[in-house]
């Protein structure tokens, strides 16, 4: 068989019955990070735009729109439009092998095709864990050449709104292979625009991508067979491994990405960042730093050999993906949450004084990173003294564990951003701790749509 059709098969034969409850576990998790997320993005210029436009558009009424009082859209825009609410405030999950907003597309996906189809919590699920599956072990043979070829993480996870939705539509594996091979065909997105509006653009395009894909292959519409594995198809361009081929399925369903490479945004902003905020935030309050005594401030890690981002961001976008900002930040307040994404923070002069003082340096001992994201910060005083902290796998991640108190706090902090009102966001929570109760979406969405 063919690697799209061998993909189909192995995902679309996944029971909720098979999975671990870690898998199930953090699933939920995503749905609750997603919908928070979502909800700040309805505060966000670049995720506005978009809605607008598709809310003018109109169309057969589908599936709800978010945080709209309600509003019901085609599938493809309601997909596209919530997926771009999530991923536009920067707060949502991130893969700690691809830092791939994964879980953004596959709840997007799943809720909009549920709500249509009437599939319940389990099969919802289920069809989370299957959709993450398959944009995880798509990009883990593709790093760090789609990186190195200049194109964006967002090129992957298409392909899990694909097998989310397939399954929900109850698409056959000919189809599915179809519709994951009519994907790999369309994606795209440039690394250069990461810093930018047009990161948040490229979810919109991921999302309307897979549904395009899915909803045509239904039809009959069909593709390359080997799109995948041939001579310029898509591991030849995006620069995967030379056995990809075999790779992306080796061990399928043994164990699942969900559980070892999810990572949740407890705090905003880029996930690549979120090692090296809290190692600066621990040598800050070691050494009981005053920014004014502050010499240098150095940055070691794999991926550290330069700064990631820019040194003074002048907005929001630029901020959460700023290396210089970020360790300045928990450096000062001795913190980093959810009121740092603010152009008050981004503007605090004394934080601004202390981003000139950031610098990456060689790691002089790689061993101490076992992450590819992990950092070690030092802190440099002018009397000479120094304080330093390490920090691997950052907090809400699959290999430190993610903790249902660390979501509740996320959600409780953003969801009133959407004009959720208290009561609802608790209910929210509840609904997501038992949602493989659910027989369907209508209470959640009811919720979802009250704002």
């Amino acid at each position: 068989m063919t690697v799209a059709k061998e993909f189909a098969s192995h995902l679309l034969s996944l029971k909720y019955e098979d999975l671990p409850t870690g898998a199930i576990d953090n699933a939920k998790k995503i749905i609750v990070s997603t919908l928070s997320s979502a909800a700040a993005g309805t505060t966000i210029r670049s995720a506005q735009i978009v809605r607008e436009i598709l809310q003018r558009q109109g169309g057969h009424p589908e599936a709800t729109a978010w945080f709209s009082g309600g509003r019901k859209l085609p599938l493809t825009s309601v997909v596209r439009g919530n997926a771009m609410l999530s991923d536009a405030a920067a707060s949502d999950d991130s893969d700690l092998r691809n830092i791939a907003h994964i879980g953004t597309l596959v709840t997007s996906a799943s809720f909009a095709v549920a709500e249509k189809t009437g599939a319940d919590g389990r099969d919802i699920l289920a069809a989370i864990v299957a959709g993450y599956e398959a944009s995880g072990r798509i990009g883990g043979v593709l790093w760090p050449g789609l990186g190195k070829r200049g194109f964006h993480a967002s090129v992957i996870v298409a392909f899990g709104g694909v097998v989310a939705a397939s399954r929900l539509l109850g698409l056959g594996v000919e189809q599915t292979a179809e519709a994951l091979s009519l994907v790999a065909t369309t994606v795209g997105g440039l690394t250069v625009s990461t810093h930018s509006w047009a990161r948040e653009y490229h979810a919109g395009n991921a999302a309307l991508t897979a549904t395009n894909a899915v909803l045509a292959a239904r039809e009959g519409f069909s593709a390359n067979p080997d799109t995948f594995e041939s001579a310029g198809g898509f591991f030849d361009v995006f620069g995967a491994r030379d056995d990809a081929a075999s790779v992306v399925l080796e061990g399928i369903g043994e164990e699942w990405d969900i559980c070892k490479q999810l990572a949740i945004k407890i705090w905003p902003g880029a996930m690549p960042l979120a090692a090296a905020v809290e190692a600066a935030i621990n040598a800050a309050k070691e050494g009981d730093i005053r920014p004014e005594d502050v010499a240098r401030i150095e940055i070691a890690g794999p991926r550290f050999r330069s700064l990631y981002g820019y040194r003074h961001p002048r907005d929001l976008a630029a901020a959460v993906h700023s290396t210089a900002y970020y360790l300045a930040a928990g450096i000062v307040d001795r913190d980093f949450n959810w009121s740092h994404v603010s152009m008050e923070k981004v503007s605090d002069p004394t934080i601004a004084g202390l981003q000139d003082l950031v610098e990456a340096v060689p790691d002089m001992d790689p061993s101490r990173h076992t992450w590819e994201w992990g950092a070690t910060v030092t802190i440099i005083l002018h009397d000479g003294r120094r304080y330093a902290s390490t920090i691997n796998a950052p907090k809400g991640s699959g290999p430190r564990g993610i903790d249902w108190a660390d979501i509740d706090r996320k959600a409780r902090s953003l969801l009133p951003q959407s004009q959720t009102p208290p009561d609802d966001v608790e209910r929210i929570l509840e609904l997501g701790r038992s949602f493989e109760k659910l027989k369907g979406l209508e209470s959640m969405v009811a919720l979802l749509a009250a704002s």
